[in-house]
């Protein structure tokens, strides 16, 4: 286990979730070259390692990157192709903000060759743990499901347009997880009123879920995008909301427990 890029917990279950933007750190080296504003990581997914904690007690395992996506996007491809063609993206080594502005100094976002370093340094090793955590879920309980975990600023125009729904299920318009999956999932969240919800709307599961997704190779992958408004404050310095987060835990718990009864 490379504990410098990433924490694993292996757990007793056919479930993996992965958290690939909660990291905050960003190595003293590249500091002097992002804008002052970067170093406080403002993108990051916050807190969802907290809020998904009870997911250890179920018996799944969870993957942990230390670094920020402002060093590496463990959720783009390694050759960095667009998530989302026609609309605004943030790259496999990000060059602005979510709200639009450049995140480094003028001439010193990285070029291509050091692109390719930090995908060796930080992204492979991310990737290769998820992978071998999968398979030996799968290898262990004929099949496994990948949960990748995020969150995000309910309005960021940049990216979206509007207020984007409190929670966003993605399973790449249903290619990356069995239809049975999908459909418990979204009886879950249809179940509920308080929070607002969508499925395979604008975010249908980034590259972890589109790659490592194969239904027919018994790996079921989905993505849950939500509003850090479910849980958290969403003006800096992004704090937990105890009220908040005590709300929607019930619910996030019956996401898990509907992964978990699933039956390949």
């Amino acid at each position: 286990m490379n504990d410098d890029i990433y924490s694993l917990h292996r757990g007793t279950r056919p479930l993996l979730l992965s958290l690939p933007h909660v990291g905050t750190h960003i190595p003293d080296a590249l500091k002097p070259r992002y804008q002052p504003r970067a170093l406080d990581v403002e993108d990051t997914d916050w807190h969802l390692a907290r809020l998904y904690a009870f997911a250890r007690e179920m018996g799944a395992s969870v993957l942990v990157p230390r670094h920020s996506r402002y060093v590496v996007d463990l959720n783009r491809p390694p050759e960095n192709a667009p998530m989302y063609p026609g609309a605004n993206n943030t790259e496999l080594c990000p060059t602005h903000f979510f709200t639009g502005e450049p995140l480094y100094l003028e001439g010193q976002a990285p070029d291509e060759a050091e692109v390719t370093q930090r995908v060796q340094t930080h992204w492979r090793p991310y990737h290769e743990a998820l992978r071998a955590e999968l398979d030996r879920l799968r290898g262990e309980h004929g099949h496994a499901v990948l949960f990748d975990g995020h969150s995000i600023k309910s309005q960021l125009p940049w990216l979206f347009e509007g207020k984007l729904w409190d929670l966003n299920l993605g399973t790449a318009a249903g290619q990356s997880c069995a239809p049975s999956l999908r459909d418990a999932l979204s009886r879950v969240l249809a179940g509920q009123l308080r929070y607002t919800h969508i499925t395979d709307g604008r975010f249908k599961g980034g590259h972890i879920t589109r790659h490592y997704g194969r239904p027919g190779q018994g790996i079921h992958a989905v993505q849950l995008e939500m509003c850090w408004s479910t849980y958290m404050h969403e003006a800096p310095p992004f704090a937990w909301d105890d009220e908040r987060a005590a709300q929607v835990q019930p619910l996030l718990r019956q996401l898990v427990q509907a992964m978990l009864d699933f039956k390949a």
